[in-house]
């Protein structure tokens, strides 16, 4: 098993992080999250998974261990391969999923795509002695004030990590909004993955 992987960023993508280790470059596929905190050219480690296919061998990126073992613990559940596993740590930060799982909460997990209702049901009953307790505490928005938009935040990371200007992330948030806005509709919530590809298709539409 590869534990991990450190070394210069050669490249990022949406979805991967090409990183130099001893002259090779390893493709890690990452969540935008994880990607929101690289750099390229600057020195990264990631916390690896290597899933194994007969056709195929995939390196998983994590930004801690944490991370990684919540990523494997998903995928003890029946029906949760890794890309289901990634997508929900796409959506969801390891403590949130704990909390979700410890609460019930259906609602949290079929915002992740991929996961209906039923599903949820399901993946709540398996997981429910698995993941643990959160590790930290949840941060509470300020008294009298709206807690901003996570996918805000991490959308306009992830561009910044891909190299893009401030202020042509700032434009890319907007354009992409709207579509944020329809993804809350119902209830749901954003995906910050499909919204980097909105987002990096508008900045090459401008270009």
């Amino acid at each position: 098993m590869i534990a991990f992987v450190q070394g210069p960023v050669a490249a990022l993508a949406p979805d991967t992080a090409v990183i130099e280790v001893g002259g090779v470059g390893m493709a890690v596929q990452c969540t935008p999250a994880t990607l929101a905190g690289l750099r390229t050219g600057e020195e990264a480690r990631l916390a690896t998974s290597l899933v194994v296919r007969e056709d195929s061998l995939t390196l998983y990126g994590f930004a801690d261990d944490d991370e990684r073992q919540v990523f494997e613990l998903l995928q003890t559940a029946s029906g949760v391969g890794p890309r289901l596993a990634q997508a929900m740590l796409a959506v969801h930060r390891p403590d949130a999923l704990r909390r979700a799982v410890a609460a019930g909460d259906e609602k949290a997990l079929t915002a992740v795509p991929g996961i209906g209702k039923k599903g949820a049901q399901k993946l709540l009953l398996e997981l429910k002695d698995r993941l643990g307790a959160p590790v930290g505490a949840a941060p509470a928005p300020a008294a009298g004030s709206a807690a901003p938009a996570p996918w805000r935040d991490q959308l306009h990371s992830a561009l910044l990590g891909l190299g893009y200007a401030a202020r042509e992330a700032d434009e890319a948030v907007s354009a992409v909004a709207p579509l944020a806005d329809e993804q809350s509709a119902g209830g749901g919530r954003p995906q910050v993955a499909a919204l980097l590809r909105a987002a990096l298709q508008t900045m090459n539409r401008t270009r």
